[in-house]
Formats: C-alpha cells, structure tokens, sequence
C-alpha cells in the first residue's frame, strides 16, 4: 500500500522560512506529478505547486518567487522550500502524487506563521 507521509511543518515567525518534506512508502513506481497543496478551515484545498517526473514546474501565483518545489525521483520524495513566509500561509500542506489518473495523499503537516 502506498503511503506519503509529510514531515517539516511548524510555528514560523513572517518572514521566515521552512522546508516540506514527502517521502513516499510501498511504492515501486513514481509518480508522474508530484505536488503540494493546502487547506484552511472552511476553505476548499487548493494548489500550491507541482513538479513533473521531468522537472516541470507550477506554482500557485499567490507563492510565486518565494517556494520552490523540487523532486527526487530516485529516493520518491518531493521537497518544498518555503521563504519569505506570510501569515496568510497559513494552513494544512498536503503532499500529493499522481500516477495513472489516480491521486494519493499524505496526512498533512500543519504550517503556522505568526509572531
């Protein structure tokens, strides 16, 4: 059975920085997109940003230019490296793969920014 599991969430300062990290278990394969999202309460989950098994990037606008998601393919983990972060950053991070249409999830690591 596949499992992501999620680990780096944490209380930051604005302005500060952390890092995401997902390592997937049980699996053999890799997944074609792997990403991140969030989730606020009462919010629906939205994107954060993705990254392709070839390197291919996206990014939510609203994190454009301060995360960067990055993948290593041989060890089936997906990093996301989150500066210069706001208040409104606040929320649940969810890691994500994809592979043959079929979405697996991680438990979620909760990210506070506040001072």
């Amino acid at each position: 059975q596949v499992q992501l599991v999620e680990s780096g969430g944490g209380l930051v300062q604005p302005g500060g920085s952390l890092r995401l990290s997902c390592a997937a278990s049980g699996s053999i394969f890799r997944f074609s997109t792997m990403g991140w999202f969030r989730q606020t309460p009462g919010k629906q989950r939205e994107l954060v940003a993705t990254i392709m098994l070839g390197g291919n990037t996206n990014y939510a606008e609203s994190v454009k230019g301060r995360f960067t998601i990055s993948r290593d393919n041989a060890r089936n983990t997906v990093d996301l490296q989150m500066n210069s972060l706001k208040p409104e950053d606040t929320a649940v991070y969810y890691c994500n793969g994809v592979r043959l249409q079929v979405d697996y999830w991680g438990q979620g690591t909760q990210v506070t920014v506040s001072s």
